[in-house]
Formats: structure tokens, C-alpha cells, sequence
């Protein structure tokens, strides 16, 4: 059975229901969840895990992503996201344990689809050993970690690659680029990777 999104207008004003392939196709606005599981190692270093889409994902296929995303069904609502967590990291979360960010407007195109994306962001702070997570094999290809600063410095423009160990991948360390990850308009991951910093600084009132 095909899969059912809510559509709504620029203004997030519902205005009906749609299979997910005419919604791409249509350019239709819909509602997904974002999850970025973050956390301060050991090491006192900062993190960031992100999933790597599988390779029959039908927009941007083995490219770095969001850890955890999807869209809403028809008729959920913004706390049934966890359901992405849960299913795609296979780790048993609670909606209270996720930090709010807000909203991201996202607009992208891929051969042919049009994207629009009203995307509600959340953090976890999570620390767990990427090759310990039981992840969705049929929607993610594996699972990389980076440091946060260096992902900084890789937005930057400052290095050109950064090292990010990976699971799933064939091989226990990448040297990722910008190259490698969804493209994203304006300045979504370098706000969210800052906002991760100060979430594992303590602070928990954040806002993109």
C-alpha cells in the first residue's frame, strides 16, 4: 500500500492528503521530523552521528544524512516522529528525551522531484558506539561520527576533509567532504551544529 501525507499550504494551513510519490512529484508541502543524535565522548570531544542513505533511496541515495529522519503518516502528529528512532537507530527513546530546535524550511530537487519540507528538528544526546546500533539496513547504508568542530570547519570552507569513523561502510574510518552529504540550502547544519554544542553545554531553550 502506497504511503499516505498530510499536504499543506506555504502557510502549514492542511489542505488534504496524498501518496508520497505524487507529493515528490507535485512539489507538495509536507511535514517531516528530524532527529540529530549528538553527545561528548569520553575524550571530552563533541559529536555528531549522521546515517548514510541506503542506496535505493529514491532521492539522494549514499549520501550523509540527518541520524535519524522521515515523514509523518497521514494523521500523525509531531510525537509520533520518534518512531523514525526508533525503527531507523533501533534504539528505544522517549519523546521528552528529545531537545526541540524548532522548524527548518527545506526546499531541494533531485532528478526530477521537488522537495518542500517543513521539518521539525530535535536533538538527542546519545552515546553509543555507532557499530552497537541495530540500524534499518533496508533505509540506511551505515552510520558515520564525526567531531562536531570538525564538521565546522568542513561548512567553513577551512579543510577540505575530515576523518568520521563509520559502521556499516566497509571500512572502520572515512575521509568525508561536503561532497558526501545531502545538499541543504542556507545555513541549516551550521546552525545545528552549534546548537548541538550549547545543548551539550547544558543549555536546553534553543531555537534554530
Amino acid at each position: 500500500m502506497s504511503e499516505l501525507l498530510d499536504i499543506y499550504d506555504e502557510n502549514q494551513v492542511h489542505i488534504g492528503v496524498k501518496e508520497r510519490a505524487d507529493v515528490h512529484r507535485d512539489g507538495d508541502w509536507h511535514k517531516v521530523f528530524h532527529c540529530w543524535v549528538v553527545y561528548r565522548g569520553a575524550d571530552g570531544v563533541d559529536y555528531l552521528v549522521m546515517q548514510m542513505r541506503g542506496p535505493d533511496k529514491d532521492t539522494f541515495p549514499n549520501l550523509l544524512d540527518v541520524t535519524a529522519a522521515g515523514h509523518y503518516q497521514a494523521g500523525e502528529d509531531i510525537r509520533d516522529g520518534i518512531r523514525e528512532v526508533q525503527e531507523e537507530l533501533g534504539i528505544a527513546v522517549d519523546f521528552d528525551d528529545l531537545v526541540p530546535l524548532g522548524q527548518h524550511i527545506g526546499v531541494s530537487h533531485y532528478d526530477g522531484l521537488i522537495d518542500r519540507q517543513f521539518c521539525d528538528v530535535f536533538l538527542l544526546v546519545h552515546n553509543q558506539d555507532i557499530k552497537q546500533y541495530h540500524y534499518q539496513k533496508e533505509e540506511l547504508a551505515g552510520l558515520v561520527v564525526f567531531s562536531i568542530q570538525d564538521g565546522l570547519n568542513l561548512l567553513s570552507g577551512k579543510v577540505e576533509k575530515i576523518s568520521a569513523k563509520a559502521a556499516g561502510l566497509g571500512k572502520d574510518v572515512l575521509m568525508i567532504s561536503l561532497d558526501d552529504f545531502v545538499p541543504r540550502e542556507g545555513d541549516y547544519m551550521d546552525r545545528l551544529l552549534l546548537l548541538a554544542i550549547r545543548c551539550l553545554n547544558g543549555e536546553h531553550n534553543l531555537a534554530l
